[in-house]
């Protein structure tokens, strides 16, 4: 037994079908690569990886960390479907501002790229029963557009209109829109906030045509008891017995935004969400490895991890005999963000850690190779090179600052260091704290690091093994036996 939410992991804006006794999910992946993660689970509680559905995107310079950057951008609240024995994926990137649609005839087969003309925020695509194929999508304004049979752009002359607006909420207006036609009905599901306060919420709208008026209202406001951080925003999916659950997320600090399984019901045609209003505090759970330890003892990386940004292949190696993980630096960065090869995984609420080893003996002056806390207000714990010898560092940038500060530099002798990062989300306390292996113990170095969920990257905070340079690039090193306690 274990207390909602069912994966104490990032995974906003989640999206979820059934095929037959399978269930697939997507959330929003942003800048992380290979992008657009789907999940794979027989109960709706226990879910394991399934498909990456791309490795790259568009190979633009800012989605390789070249002269700019995509966090915060990236793709955004993808949406999944299945029709006539075919997997489609479709979603907007802020980077391009683009919409992709992506299919497939098996989720863990090779993925057709296409594109649908035009940019549709926070799309969700409806395949009718007369084989018309539409698009819901927007803030503030929800549209509803026909598009052509083969999903390239609108189709002339097809119904393309608003369908609900929300235009005086200064907090945040509808959007996150997610569309079914559920026994002769058509349904349509999105988030916003109260008017006079910060707190997100499920609301439905419902109409026998879609020429008709969509007729609704909020139908879910609970916060579960956590600093009126509202649950909403997700996709709804029957069981074989016809049962029906919502699997919506909820803010919960630095740590990310976490799904949650919300029971539905139906009364006169509209959907009753939760128990009593509420979500359920009690869910049959099992751990699932969607983030774990690693010895690279493997030809490629583990489905774990997730690159920041686009790799560059010519510039990491991975040894399966020796077990370790090599970043080669091939240009210059003035700190963490800029670092191409960075590998990632998800932190997990409400605490978690990891440790590593980082063999840093052929870094240069100017190099730091070690373990981040990543996201916009990042920390981390490195080896460096300096003019006068190793040394053992711990840097970040709080909140506010717009350059980030040494917090402590200890000289060794060593240059194979075994590192340890703890991150604490309880009751959002949401604090990192880095620590050195010395002897058979570990001993705090630096400052206890605040951290903070902001829109600048709009990820919750991850594990990182970087590497990267400030002065000559060229050097190595090499990440082992990672460890991490969920």
């Amino acid at each position: 037994m274990q207390i909602n939410p069912i994966i104490k992991l990032d995974y906003p804006d989640p999206d979820v079908i059934r095929v037959d006794d399978t269930y697939y999910m997507v959330s929003t992946t942003m800048h992380f690569m290979p992008g657009c993660e789907i999940l794979r689970s027989y109960d709706l509680i226990n879910w394991e990886h399934a498909a990456y559905v791309y490795e790259t995107l568009d190979n633009t310079p800012e989605q390789r960390l070249e002269n700019g950057n995509i966090y915060g951008k990236g793709i955004w609240a993808a949406c999944i479907r299945y029709h006539k024995g075919r997997f489609y994926v479709c979603f907007s990137a802020n980077d391009t501002e683009k919409t992709y649609l992506y299919t497939a005839e098996n989720i863990n087969g090779t993925w057709e790229k296409s594109y649908i003309e035009g940019f549709y925020h926070d799309p969700s695509l409806l395949f009718d029963d007369d084989e018309k194929v539409y698009i819901a999508y927007g803030n503030k304004d929800i549209w509803l557009t026909e598009l052509k049979k083969d999903l390239s752009g609108p189709l002339e002359g097809g119904l393309n209109k608003i369908i609900v607006s929300e235009t005086d909420n200064k907090i945040l207006s509808y959007e996150g829109a997610h569309i079914y036609k559920i026994k002769g009905r058509y349904y349509l599901f999105l988030i916003h906030s109260q008017k006079d306060r910060w707190f997100r919420t499920q609301a439905c709208f419902t109409t026998e045509t879609l020429d008709g008026e969509f007729k609704g209202g909020d139908v879910f406001c609970d916060d579960r008891g956590y600093f009126n951080q509202g649950v909403a925003q997700g996709g709804i999916v029957d069981t074989p017995r016809g049962d029906w659950y919502a699997i919506l997320f909820q803010d919960m600090g630095a740590v990310g935004r976490i799904p949650v399984l919300v029971p539905v019901d139906w009364k006169n045609n509209y959907p009753v969400f939760g128990e009593n209003g509420k979500s359920p505090e009690i869910i049959e759970y099992k751990c699932t490895p969607l983030v774990g330890s690693d010895d690279f003892k493997c030809s490629v990386l583990n489905h774990k991890w997730q690159f920041n940004h686009e790799p560059d292949k010519t510039a990491y190696y991975l040894s399966s005999e020796e077990g370790y993980y090599e970043i080669i630096t091939k240009k210059l960065c003035t700190n963490l963000t800029q670092a191409t090869n960075t590998i990632t995984q998800r932190m997990m609420y409400p605490s978690c850690y990891a440790e590593v080893t980082v063999d840093a003996g052929n870094i240069n002056v100017g190099d730091y190779a070690g373990i981040c806390a990543l996201q916009g207000c990042y920390a981390t714990a490195a080896i460096t090179r300096k003019e006068d010898g190793l040394y053992l560092t711990m840097k970040n940038k709080e909140a506010g600052d717009n350059c980030e500060c040494e917090r402590e530099a200890i000289l060794t002798k060593d240059s194979k260091i075994r590192f340890k990062l703890e991150v604490n989300f309880q009751n959002m306390k949401d604090e990192a704290t880095f620590f050195i292996k010395v002897g058979e113990n570990y001993k705090k170095i630096g400052t206890t690091h605040k951290l903070h969920f902001k829109l600048d990257h709009f990820t919750g905070c991850r594990f990182g093994l970087f590497m990267y340079s400030m002065k000559t690039y060229g050097g190595k090193a090499r990440f082992s036996e990672f460890n991490i306690s969920i």
